[in-house]
């Protein structure tokens, strides 16, 4: 593959792509309250200015696919649709968030810029569907049980039903039953088979491990710096990243959260890889 054979998607003055500025794709795992989703997004805000990296707010509305009854799903559509348009708003951001039914993707397309289609979800053809006709920024994640080279047949299906603005994300592939790997070869590969779509790394719940005996998933958050980095070296065009100001209280995967107060210095070691990575692969200046 050429390596400039790069597609760009726009969202505004917000260009998405494999050869350009890394954008952060940032927020919290699952909505809580307006209060905590508002110092969270002002956080984010706040760093990638004084950094100079776009951003994008992310945040689920409903956690549905949770191995637990027990686990907390989320303010539910309509609080949850509130609360995105104040933060927007106030903020004046785009967000992403995810949907676990058709019937979902036509009431949050009114609010939200870019929909994601959930990794165990991401075969599910009539959700493809749904999702593509909203004319929206369709963010496929990549299952953990598929290859980098079957996401071919995600994009096909999106394709086909009228929408070609993807994003191909991925979030680690399933090692033996609890632990997830990255492959970083396979970040490369999705960019060939998709003939250069973007392409951008999950860094949180790739971090993410299951434990038997809870339902409750611990990660390995103190590892995020390294495959933060590992991923952008690759070059890509954005990195999903959770973070939370009390993950120890957070109401979902709180393991697996960046602590809020570490993300300035994180995201700066992304920020520099990124700069060095393209300046190498696409002569940028």
């Amino acid at each position: 593959m050429n390596i400039n054979n790069s597609i760009t998607i726009s969202l505004q003055d917000i260009k998405i792509s494999n050869h350009l500025p890394i954008v952060i794709f940032g927020g919290v795992n699952v909505l809580e309250d307006y209060s905590t989703t508002k110092y969270i997004c002002k956080h984010f805000v706040k760093i990638t200015k004084k950094l100079n990296m776009p951003f994008i707010f992310k945040a689920s509305f409903d956690k549905a696919n949770r191995s637990s009854i027990h686990s907390y799903r989320g303010p539910g559509l309509e609080k949850s649709i509130e609360i995105f348009s104040k933060i927007k708003s106030k903020f004046n951001v785009k967000i992403i968030t995810d949907i676990h039914a058709p019937e979902q993707a036509k009431d949050i397309a009114k609010i939200v810029d870019i929909i994601q289609i959930p990794a165990f979800l991401a075969r599910q053809t009539d959700l493809i569907e749904s999702a593509a006709k909203t004319n929206k920024i369709i963010n496929i994640k990549k299952p953990q049980f598929l290859s980098p080279e079957q996401t071919y047949y995600i994009v096909e299906k999106l394709i086909k039903s009228g929408n070609s603005k993807i994003i191909l994300c991925e979030r680690g592939t399933m090692f033996g039953y609890n632990n997830l790997i990255v492959d970083m070869l396979g970040l490369n590969i999705m960019k060939q088979v998709s003939g250069g779509l973007p392409v951008m790394l999950d860094v949180t719940h790739a971090l993410q491990m299951r434990n038997n005996f809870s339902p409750i998933s611990s990660g390995k958050i103190s590892q995020i710096n390294v495959l933060a980095r590992a991923g952008v070296a690759v070059g890509i065009a954005g990195l999903l990243i959770e973070a939370h100001p009390d993950p120890k209280n957070a109401r979902c995967d709180g393991p697996c959260a960046l602590p809020l107060q570490s993300l300035e210095s994180v995201l700066k070691e992304v920020k520099c890889m990124d700069e060095v990575t393209k300046s190498i692969l696409y002569n940028q200046n």
